[in-house]
């Protein structure tokens, strides 16, 4: 099981850990780490990881093992040999893929604030971001007055914080979930709970966000788009 330092510090860009395994594929695994690992329509991060020797390992991006536990680190090239397990070794991400990330994620949260319904699916790109809703109303697809709505938000700096749950308190709270398709992950014994403001959000999620939301900056909806009879699909983007 890796230690996810980005779970209760999405702000640290560096960190020491120890290698405790590199499986088969070359895949390396660390006892702690700052890399968020794919999951949740947010991409795994990137970046490097830097030898006893000094020398620069490239990750191209952190994924889970099938535990959902344990997170592998993916080389951009073969290592070779240069990491053993029980070295130390410097763990960096890249923070100029990160930030925009934390953003984006964190405007679809407020997304899903102006747009109460249910949430099909769902992703986050670099600078942009998508929500698939079950929306019955088509009149609701406008751009400039969800944009301004949106802005509201952002522009009001509402605080970001964290809470944790057991699954069964989830279980008994079955409206915090907004998403169709995916669920909150188990098996730790609890779920973190993500609240903007005292009463904009709240609901279980794992990805990293920014510490408040004027921090997202300018935002806009981009575009909205029919994805079937009810389904509508809104893309936003930092702008």
């Amino acid at each position: 099981m890796t230690i996810k330092l980005f779970v209760d510090d999405a702000y640290l860009k560096t960190c020491d850990a120890e290698i405790i395994a590199v499986n088969e594929r070359g895949g390396i695994i660390l006892d702690q780490t700052i890399f968020y690992a794919t999951g949740g329509g947010q991409p795994g991060d990137s970046g490097w990881l830097t030898t006893p020797s000094g020398e620069r390992i490239e990750i191209a991006t952190s994924v889970y093992d099938e535990d959902r536990q344990t997170i592998i680190h993916v080389p951009t090239a073969p290592i070779d040999g240069k990491l053993t397990v029980g070295d130390r070794i410097k763990c960096e991400i890249d923070w100029d893929i990160r930030h925009p990330r934390m953003r984006i994620h964190t405007a679809l949260h407020l997304l899903s604030a102006i747009l109460p319904y249910p949430v099909t699916g769902g992703s986050v790109s670099d600078g942009t971001g998508r929500l698939d809703f079950d929306i019955q109303d088509a009149s609701l697809a406008d751009k400039e007055e969800l944009t301004t709505k949106l802005m509201t938000l952002v522009s009001a700096d509402h605080q970001l914080s964290t809470e944790w749950i057991t699954d069964e308190e989830l279980d008994a709270n079955p409206e915090l979930v907004k998403t169709m398709s995916v669920q909150p992950p188990r098996g730790s014994g609890r779920i973190r709970l993500l609240r903007i403001g005292d009463n904009v959000d709240l609901q279980p999620c794992g990805g990293t966000h920014v510490r408040s939301t004027g921090e997202i900056g300018p935002v806009l909806i981009k575009k909205i788009e029919k994805k079937g009879r009810q389904n509508r699909r809104v893309r936003i983007a930092l702008v």
